[in-house]
């Protein structure tokens, strides 16, 4: 891709599944990663999968003051920032009536007030300094309704709302986009997964596979690439079709 050659570029939850395979994506493109993540040994795992990691920094993105720690820290490593892959996230499958609102808080916490929080950071070194690119983690979830996903359904809603409002804020300066992941198998989604939810979702796909964790990783390097220097306050579905067509399209 164009234009990533050293770039510095912070991924969050970057110590595995999605994140994990950005970073190496990133690297293998030439630029300056640094990952943050809450899992000590995640992140030293990391560390030692991927030897060209500039740093690992520890903090929960739920937590304003840890991620204004982080930043201080990012600043120190970097001196700036011009890529956010802002992917950090959790889910609970829990029927609605189940959730309690301490599950609630918990996961819009990370998923919706941590992307928040991490992109007013990123941002304002951005407009700092020569400008940059926000991408934030979306979900099919939030586009259509899931079963047992109510809470973390309502914060990617939320995501994708907030970062068309960023693009229109930050632009010229930050290009900000979302990307909207359907059924990735990252070792999150295998905790949750029986292997018959599995095929089940497979057959709902039209192309009957479900998604691998570079596949996400390589959207996020061409929308952070000068490839995609027209591209702000979008969207991007990755999900192999899945939610193409409605009602009247399932066989």
């Amino acid at each position: 891709m164009r234009g990533l050659l050293d770039k510095r570029v912070l991924i969050t939850g970057g110590a595995g599944g999605i994140g994990l395979a950005t970073a190496k994506r990133f690297l293998e493109e030439g630029s300056r990663v640094a990952i943050l993540d809450r899992d000590a040994a995640a992140c030293r795992s990391a560390q030692q999968q991927l030897p060209g990691l500039q740093g690992t920094i520890l903090a929960d993105v739920s937590d304003d003051k840890a991620v204004a720690r982080a930043f201080q820290e990012l600043d120190g490593l970097f001196g700036g920032l011009d890529v956010l892959i802002n992917n950090a996230g959790i889910s609970i499958r829990q029927p609605f009536l189940s959730i309690t609102p301490e599950q609630w808080r918990t996961v819009t916490g990370v998923n919706l007030d941590g992307v928040f929080l991490v992109a007013q950071q990123a941002a304002r070194r951005m407009l700092a300094g020569n400008g940059g690119v926000i991408l934030n983690m979306g979900s099919t979830n939030g586009l259509v309704g899931y079963h047992y996903y109510a809470d973390y359904n309502a914060g990617k809603a939320g995501v994708i709302e907030l970062s068309r409002s960023m693009a229109l804020e930050l632009g010229p300066t930050i290009r900000v986009n979302a990307v909207c992941p359907g059924f990735i198998m990252t070792p999150m989604q295998e905790a949750e997964y029986t292997p018959e939810m599995r095929r089940s979702f497979e057959n709902k796909i039209p192309l009957r596979k479900l998604g691998k964790p570079e596949d996400v990783a390589a959207l996020f390097a061409f929308l952070a690439s000068d490839e995609a220097a027209f591209i702000s306050g979008q969207y991007f579905v990755i999900d192999g079709g899945e939610i193409a067509g409605g009602l009247a399209s399932q066989a």
